[in-house]
Order: structure tokens, then sequence, then C-alpha cells
């Protein structure tokens, strides 16, 4: 867990993904969701952006509940995302530096479950993370991901 009292110390990495987020949630923020449950897991914030420096500042979010709200729709959508494993413990609205930010804790997926996807295609929608980005996996990546999952 990061400090949140002390965000500006921080940068993007493969564990931490920052989102301005101030006209609504970012389609980029699913594919993050996707590549950290399909690798080690990460912490998204939304309400945060990241300066030239790369450190990370928050910019207070106009209306947090309203994008929370949004936020359990869409990931419930399996039109949109193949699977919820977050729980209300993972998403919450957290002040720091008297701002409003939101805080999404991704766990990794269970070995052996399959791999999160967007879209409805499990080898076109599935992301990684490697460094401070996200990227779509390969079908032999996914067909990888697949001999090892249990749901085979």
């Amino acid at each position: 867990m990061i400090d949140l009292t002390k965000i500006e110390k921080y940068k993007e990495n493969n564990r931490i993904e920052a989102k301005k987020a101030i006209g609504g949630l970012p389609m980029s923020l699913w594919e993050t969701y996707s590549a950290f449950a399909n690798t080690l897991g990460g912490i998204i914030l939304l309400g945060v952006e990241e300066h030239e420096d790369k450190s990370l500042h928050p910019i207070d979010l106009p209306d947090p509940e309203w994008l929370i709200s949004d936020f359990w729709e869409i990931i419930n959508d399996k039109r949109k995302v193949s699977r919820n494993i977050l729980t209300e413990r993972d998403v919450r609205i957290v002040e720091t530096e008297g701002k409003h930010i939101i805080v999404i804790n991704v766990p990794r997926i269970k070995k052996g479950d399959e791999p999160i996807y967007l879209g409805g295609s499990i080898y076109t929608g599935t992301y990684k993370r490697s460094g401070d980005g996200d990227y779509k996996c390969s079908v032999e990546e996914v067909a990888k991901m697949l001999t090892h999952s249990s749901k085979n």
C-alpha cells in the first residue's frame, strides 16, 4: 500500500497508475484493470495527474461518488469487462492534500483463473502490465495463459 499523504514521492510503475478522470472514467482505466489483474495487481489512482518530473499530484475530483457508481456499473457489465474481481473494500474515496481522489486496489487474479479481458473477446481484449504502461496481449500470450487456466 502507498502512503497517500506523500503521494508526490511516487511515480507510475508496474504497480501504480494515475489518471485524472476529470471528465469521467477514462477508457484506459479498463485496460489498466485488465493489465493489473493479469500481471501482479496494482493501484489505480483517479483524480491524480503526473507532472513533467513524473511526480504524482491530486487534482480533486468534482463528484467522486458518481464516478464510483459509474465504475461499478461498467465493471459488472460482462459485455465490457469479462469479470469483476473487486469488492467494495477495493474501491474508496480518499482525501489527500485536501483533495478527493479514488483509490482502486486491483488484486492479481488467482493462479489458474482465465485472464480478465475487455469487449467480449479474450484474444483481442486481454492486457498485461509492463513498466508504467499497459499492453495488449498477443494471441500467443493469451493462449499460454489459457493453458494454465483451470477453466479449460
